[in-house]
């Protein structure tokens, strides 16, 4: 056997039991969480980050690496996006509690210049083969527990579906791997839809909610109100932008302390199952902001 080859199998060996270790890991931990142990969560450990590169107007490409911005927050659980599900992609977060995989899709395309532009690829078909990609990964990686659908009523309405196809969606990924949970985002601006939600909600398990417009933050306690009317006891994480997308701006440090208040009081009040922190491609040209929540988070976890 010539050396070349030799040492390319020696390095195929040894990421296969690197991945094997931290899925031991993983199971390990979890066999020591005891039932009384969920109850004693840390507002640390119900916090999650959006990790990836997407690309934004007005934001440049992030210093921070797949996996560094829920390092930076202190957190262990990771939203991933903007790239390939894939086992590359996996390996770098295989030490995290917790991760979800977009299906959605968001994927990369050049723009006549050869600039990249991030973009949705929503179609149910997309969304279907994705889901049972990630369904699959999941039994290589166990801390992969859900799948991940942004902006999906937007997608749907854009790619012609309704409830009837999403439910033949969540059932493909279920019938893959029965443990996945599918996770959807809604938007504060998107409850009125109250009959498309009604319909969805059987398909949905947690619902990642969103206030678009930051002037609105104030108004979170009652949009949660309405989130619990619609989706009655499915597990809500609350979205937290650390940009007013709408404004192309950083949100008021204020106003994102203010948020990360409220959601501390309604997680103790059982609203709230946990946050996430959109993201890690933002802390380069945000970085009062994503202090002010990392401290929070701190602080916080820090007095129980």
């Amino acid at each position: 056997m010539r050396r070349r080859r030799f040492i390319r199998l020696l390095t195929q060996a040894a990421a296969a039991v690197t991945v094997t270790n931290a899925a031991e890991n993983v199971a390990a931990r979890r066999q020591d969480e005891s039932p009384q142990d969920a109850g004693k969560l840390t507002f640390r450990d119900r916090g999650w980050v959006w990790e990836g590169q997407g690309i934004d107007p007005h934001v440049p490409p992030s210093i921070y690496g797949l996996g560094q911005g829920a390092r930076y927050f202190g957190l262990s659980r990771a939203n991933f996006l903007f790239h390939p599900n894939d086992v590359h992609a996996l390996r770098l977060l295989q030490d995290y509690d917790e991760v979800t995989c977009d299906i959605s899709k968001w994927g990369w395309e050049w723009n006549a210049d050869g600039r990249p532009a991030c973009q949705p690829q929503g179609d149910p078909e997309t969304v279907q083969s994705e889901g049972e990609r990630v369904a699959r990964l999941a039994k290589q990686f166990p801390n992969v527990t859900g799948v991940y659908c942004d902006d999906l009523a937007g997608l749907m309405t854009r790619f012609g579906y309704g409830p009837e196809r999403f439910a033949s969606i969540r059932a493909a990924i279920r019938q893959a791997n029965p443990s996945i949970k599918l996770w959807t985002v809604v938007y504060a601006h998107e409850l009125g839809q109250a009959d498309f939600w009604k319909e969805m909600r059987p398909h949905i398990d947690v619902v990642s909610f969103w206030i678009w417009d930051s002037n609105d933050i104030s108004q979170m306690p009652a949009y949660i109100d309405q989130c619990r009317e619609l989706f009655h006891a499915k597990a809500i994480v609350m979205g937290v932008y650390l940009r007013d997308y709408g404004k192309a701006a950083p949100i008021p440090v204020e106003r994102v302390v203010q948020q990360m208040e409220a959601i501390a009081r309604l997680i103790d009040e059982g609203q709230l199952t946990g946050y996430a922190i959109l993201g890690a491609v933002l802390i380069d040209g945000h970085r009062p902001q994503a202090d002010a929540v990392r401290d929070f988070i701190s602080a916080q976890s820090a007095s129980g």
